[in-house]
């Protein structure tokens, strides 16, 4: 399985998801002319890494914001995610890393982390993914 990779743009997060160590990062601002179009991807390798050789996979979202298209895609990744782990029992991490003055995506990682039963950490930080 090949890893993904995609690179930032102003509109666009840094999307790198390594088929070897299971690590999955999303980074930066998520504000796509088309979410459809760009999240499709992310999702179509979700499903084949779910019968992949992976044995733990660690979602590690560092979002400087988001728009509400990219929200649905998100919770979709957390939810393939979910069933990933249903489904075959594998570990699933995320880590949810917000800026610590930015109530907005704190509270935004409170709520996915109420929507799925997955092991979900939320992480204040100095947020600097530029």
């Amino acid at each position: 399985m090949e890893n993904l990779s995609i690179e930032r743009t102003n509109r666009t997060p840094k999307v790198y998801f390594d088929a070897r160590t299971g690590v999955l990062e999303i980074a930066g601002r998520s504000i796509p002319e088309n979410s459809a179009e760009f999240y499709q991807p992310i999702l179509d390798w979700l499903d084949k890494a779910a019968n992949s050789d992976i044995l733990t996979f660690n979602l590690i979202l560092k979002l400087e914001y988001f728009n509400t298209s990219s929200s649905k895609f998100i919770l979709d990744i957390l939810k393939k995610l979910e069933k990933i782990h249903q489904d075959t029992g594998k570990p699933v991490f995320v880590k949810w890393y917000y800026d610590e003055k930015d109530e907005d995506m704190e509270e935004a990682g409170h709520d996915f982390r109420d929507i799925i039963k997955l092991d979900f950490e939320l992480i204040p930080t100095q947020l600097s993914t530029r």
